[in-house]
């Protein structure tokens, strides 16, 4: 049996109308400065897809004097009880690689943890914020496959919302 990581204290969380647990937020350590300013999100699975996408995203903040980066991490719905047990671990280990590559890069980040529907995960969260840009990974799908699977991009896509960043 794995050990489960120690966590750091959210610095926020939502919950539903039946109390469930349904949201949280962690700072890196030092927190971004302006979480506010220019905010960029950026889908994190725990994939390598997902991780050049936080690469990219790292280095094109470089180059923009201001540009706040909010890492989000969607899980399917859990009930109450499993949601209060696991939702904030397997967040955090599915985004270990995606916080370690920013924290090497010095680069502050803000990570939002939801659950539901990936692509209105991402939509909702990425207005609460008014992001100016999402990030996300392509996981190289060709049309037919996209199409037929419903990807997440492709959902993103067509949905509309802040400009779209897909990196294959």
């Amino acid at each position: 049996m794995s050990q489960l990581p120690d966590l750091p204290v959210p610095i926020t969380s939502e919950r539903d109308n039946d109390g469930r647990l349904v949201g949280l937020a962690f700072d890196s350590v030092p927190p971004p400065a302006t979480p506010e300013t220019n905010p960029w999100l950026v889908a994190v699975d725990g994939s390598d897809s997902a991780l050049r996408a936080v690469a990219h995203a790292a280095q094109q903040a470089q180059t923009i004097n201001a540009c706040a980066l909010h890492l989000v991490h969607v899980q399917p719905w859990l009930s109450r009880e499993a949601a209060e047990a696991k939702l904030a671990h397997r967040a955090w280990l599915a985004t270990e690689r995606a916080r370690a590559l920013l924290d090497a890069k010095g680069h502050p980040w803000r990570l939002h943890v939801v659950m539901g529907d990936v692509a209105e995960g991402i939509l909702h969260l990425a207005g609460q914020l008014q992001c100016s840009r999402i990030v996300i990974g392509s996981r190289g799908l060709g049309v037919t496959e996209s199409l037929l699977l419903g990807s997440v991009t492709s959902k993103l896509m067509h949905q509309g919302g802040p400009a779209l960043a897909v990196v294959p």
